[in-house]
């Protein structure tokens, strides 16, 4: 028994930190295509970069390292809902985050040209990734709201709990069109924050609405969806400098031996003699 109790916090533990290894590791890997586009892509001329593939247009790497650091804030309200000490505002900010993030990412593929292979499949997924995370902030919103003690908290609440109701079907139905997109793929498995939102937002949307369905009935000119509040991102690419050069790749410094031809043939002969 207690082998079994240390091993389930074992794991638990490794769990939480290959969490956070990997958002270090989205948080490098947006610096390295942050780097690629603001220092490498633009040194490129525009007719060497007509015959690279679709997916290194500049907007489709920026696009995927805002990408990378929506996905790393994803992970982070999973952690938080993890974490005892988490409070409704500490998660409504990174849901809000997680929204500003994709919302970015999506702005910045819909202006490239993504008729190619993985193209339309990538833009479904960030549009799934959108909605999730919409609905995610306009749960978490709705919680805060609904601890004020005005009959127009409450209404606002059921409102922001239906929005997010409504915005978890469509998800549903984006990441179906997601994994239909060629090359078709399986359904991913619920993890992480989504996992648990995809059970508590239905059941709180439909609690919250037949709770207070006398003050919807009596205050429907307060029947409107409130705005999200708007946060400043916390997450932000590594800073990635690039390595100094090689000595192998100075050719001043190279120190080629000058011999003629007649003494290193003179040369070869000596070695098959000694041999």
């Amino acid at each position: 028994m207690i082998l079994n109790s240390l091993l389930a916090k074992t794991k638990d533990i490794c769990t939480l930190d290959c969490k956070r290894d990997a958002v270090d590791l989205l948080l490098k890997a947006a610096g390295y295509l942050e780097f690629c586009v603001r220092e490498v892509l633009v040194r490129i001329p525009a007719d060497i970069k007509k015959g690279f593939s679709k997916d290194l247009q500049d907007g489709v790497l920026e696009a995927i390292s805002i990408q990378a650091l929506g996905q790393g804030t994803e992970i982070q309200l999973g952690l938080a809902l993890e974490s005892q000490n988490a409070t409704l505002s500490v998660k409504r900010r990174l849901a809000c985050e997680q929204l500003i993030f994709f919302s970015q990412a999506y702005h910045r593929l819909s202006k490239c040209d993504m008729n190619h292979e993985y193209g339309k499949k990538h833009l479904w997924f960030i549009k799934w990734k959108f909605l999730e995370a919409k609905a995610a902030a306009y749960y978490y919103h709705g919680l805060i709201l609904d601890k004020g003690s005005e009959p127009a908290c409450h209404v606002s609440a059921v409102c922001c709990f239906l929005a997010a109701q409504e915005l978890l079907t469509e998800s549903k139905r984006a990441c179906l069109s997601f994994c239909l997109a060629a090359p078709v793929t399986r359904s991913p498995p619920m993890w992480g924050a989504m996992k648990h939102l995809h059970q508590k937002i239905p059941e709180v949307a439909s609690r919250k609405s037949q709770m207070y369905g006398y003050l919807l009935e009596e205050e429907k000119a307060l029947q409107a969806l409130p705005d999200l509040p708007d946060f400043q991102l916390s997450l932000r690419p590594d800073d990635y400098v690039l390595p100094e050069m090689d000595e192998a790749w100075d050719r001043e410094r190279w120190k080629l031996p000058s011999q003629s031809l007649k003494e290193h043939l003179n040369d070869s002969e000596d070695e098959v003699e000694t041999e």
